[in-house]
C-alpha cells in the first residue's frame, strides 16, 4: 500500500475550491470513485468524504488535485477493516458495469476479469461498517441480465441488512439534454426504519431538451472532423436529397444499403452453416453474384452481420431479418432511383458500419432531411442521425462522440465533435478544475462516470427521511 494510500484514513479535509451546503452534514465513501461523480454531488449536499478508491492511477491523480483527497488503488487490496473508517453514513458505488452492460459481454458473475465479483467487495463492506444509507448505480441492463438472476442475488443480498429501492432514470427525464438511462439502487438499515417514506425523485419520460444549451460554440479545445467524415455526410444528404426530389418517405427502420441486390438465403439457415451449392450462384453484399472455392470463401462476400456465427440450429434473431426483409423490400421498390447513388458509399474508404444509416427524428414534421442541423453519431450499428433535443449517452471511443454539423469552427470549416467542456457540463461536471488531457482519456472518464444532478436529486431524497 502506498504512504497516499495509508494516508487516506486520517486525511480527510476537502482541499478542493468547490461550495456545497451545509446542509445535512453527513459522511460517505466513494467507491470505484472514477472523476468523482458521486463526490460532487454529495459535497453540494453537505456531504464529506472519508474514503474513496479507484484502480486508475490517472484518475486517482486527478481526485486529488480536485478534491484533496488521497484516492486508495485496487478495491480487491483495501483492508476493509483498517483502510475504511469505523464509521460513515452512506456508501456511494457505480461498480462496473461492463460485466453488465448490452455492450459487454454480459458475463455478470462470470466475468473472466472478476468485475462482476465486485460487488460481494460492496457487501463486505456493508457487513463489516453497516452505513445507514447506500447509493448504487449500474446499467439500465442490470435488472434483465441472466432473465433476472443477476438482480436477484444483488437484490436479495443487500436486503439481509438493508430496505431497497431501485428505479431506471436518465438525466434527459430532468430536463438535462442527455439520453443516459441507468439504474439507481437505494437502501437503508431496516434497524433505522428503513425506505417507507422515501421515494424517488419525480421524473418524466418526455421532457423538453435542447442541446445548445450546453454547447459554448467560442469553444476552441474540439476534435476536428475528418475529410473522410464529410465525404460520409454528404453522401448521406445526397440521399435524403434524392428521397426529397422522388417524394419517398425516409424509411424508419435502419437503412443496411448492402443489403440491396442481395438474395442469399437467410430466413432459415444462416449462411455459417449453409453449404457451397447453396450459396454458388446467390447474390451478397450489394448484389455481388457469390463466387469462390468453398463456402468460406462466398461467406466473405456478404454483409459482414451476415458472416456472424451461429451455435447450431440457432436462426438470425427476428429484428435482423426484419431489417434484412424491409432493406431488400425498399432496395427493390426504388431501385431505379438508388442504383444512381448507391455507388457513392462503395467507395474505398466507406466502412461496413458508414454504409449504414439511421434516421433517428421519428414523425416529426419540423424534422427537414437535412444533415446540417442535427446531431451526428458514428456508431458501429450505422451513421445515427437525431433530433437537437439531447445527447446520446457519452461513450469510451472518440468515433462515436456527437457531431454538431451546424457550428461553425474558428477555422472557418463547417462542424466539430462535442467537446470536453461540453461533455463535463452534461454530467454536471463543469465545476471541475482537472479533468483529463486529452480527448480521448476524457471522454472515457466522463463516459464511466455517474451523473452528479441525477445523483444529487435522489441523494436528497434519501437524507430527508432521517
Amino acid at each position: 500500500m502506498s504512504v497516499g494510500e495509508r494516508k487516506t484514513k486520517k486525511d480527510v479535509t476537502l482541499n478542493a475550491p468547490l461550495n456545497y451546503q451545509d446542509k445535512h452534514q453527513f459522511s460517505f465513501i466513494d467507491l470505484f470513485a472514477g472523476l468523482g461523480g458521486f463526490h460532487l454531488a454529495m459535497q453540494k449536499l453537505g456531504g464529506k468524504c472519508v474514503f474513496a478508491s479507484e484502480l486508475k492511477e490517472d484518475l486517482r491523480i486527478l481526485y486529488k488535485e480536485n478534491y484533496g483527497i488521497d484516492c486508495f488503488g485496487d478495491i480487491n487490496k483495501v483492508d476493509i477493516d483498517k483502510d475504511i473508517p469505523k464509521k460513515f453514513d452512506m456508501l456511494c458505488a457505480g461498480f462496473p458495469c461492463q460485466p453488465f452492460s448490452k455492450a459487454g459481454k454480459q458475463q455478470g458473475f462470470n466475468d473472466e476479469k472478476d468485475r462482476g465479483n465486485l460487488f460481494w467487495k460492496i457487501m463486505d463492506i456493508l457487513k463489516d461498517k453497516t452505513p445507514e444509507y447506500i447509493l448504487l448505480e449500474n446499467v439500465q441492463n442490470l435488472q434483465t441480465h441472466d432473465n433476472g438472476n443477476t438482480w436477484e442475488v444483488i437484490r436479495t443480498n443487500l436486503e439481509k441488512l438493508y430496505d431497497v429501492k431501485c428505479d431506471i432514470i436518465s438525466p434527459h427525464n430532468f430536463g438535462i439534454p442527455q439520453h443516459r438511462k441507468r439504474i439507481y439502487i437505494v437502501g437503508r438499515l431496516k434497524s433505522k426504519g428503513g425506505l417507507k417514506d422515501f421515494k424517488f425523485p419525480p421524473h418524466e419520460e418526455k421532457v423538453e431538451c435542447n442541446i445548445k444549451s450546453v454547447i459554448d460554440e467560442s469553444d476552441d479545445d474540439f476534435l476536428s472532423l475528418r475529410e473522410q467524415t464529410r465525404v460520409h455526410l454528404k453522401a448521406w444528404q445526397e440521399f435524403l436529397d434524392l428521397l426529397t426530389k422522388n417524394k419517398i418517405s425516409i424509411p424508419s427502420f435502419p437503412i443496411w444499403a448492402m443489403e440491396w441486390g442481395a438474395d442469399y438465403e437467410y430466413e432459415k439457415t444462416p449462411p455459417c452453416r449453409q453449404k457451397r451449392k447453396t450459396l454458388e450462384g446467390r447474390r451478397g453484399k450489394f448484389g455481388v453474384v457469390l463466387q469462390g472455392n468453398s463456402a468460406d470463401d462466398m461467406r466473405l462476400q456478404l454483409p459482414i452481420y451476415a458472416q456472424t456465427v451461429m451455435k447450431p440450429n440457432e436462426e438470425f434473431p427476428v429484428w435482423k431479418k426484419n431489417f434484412i426483409k424491409w432493406n431488400r423490400e425498399f432496395y427493390n421498390e426504388h431501385k431505379d432511383i438508388l442504383d444512381s447513388w448507391l455507388p457513392k458509399i462503395q467507395k474505398p474508404g466507406f466502412e461496413n458500419s458508414h454504409q449504414k444509416f439511421e434516421w433517428n427524428c421519428g414523425i416529426d414534421k419540423n424534422a427537414k432531411p437535412i444533415l446540417d442541423n442535427k446531431i451526428i453519431q458514428f456508431r458501429p450499428s450505422g451513421i445515427r442521425v437525431k433530433l437537437p433535443t439531447y445527447s446520446p449517452a457519452l461513450v469510451l471511443t472518440t468515433t462515436q462522440i456527437p457531431i454538431f454539423p451546424w457550428i461553425t469552427t474558428p477555422d472557418g470549416k463547417q462542424g466539430r465533435y462535442m467537446t470536453k467542456k461540453e461533455a463535463a457540463k452534461l454530467q454536471g461536471m463543469e465545476e471541475l478544475k482537472n479533468v483529463p488531457n486529452t480527448i480521448s482519456e476524457a471522454f472515457k472518464a466522463f463516459g464511466n462516470a455517474v451523473n452528479v444532478d441525477v445523483v444529487r436529486r435522489i441523494a436528497e431524497n434519501l437524507l430527508e427521511i432521517r
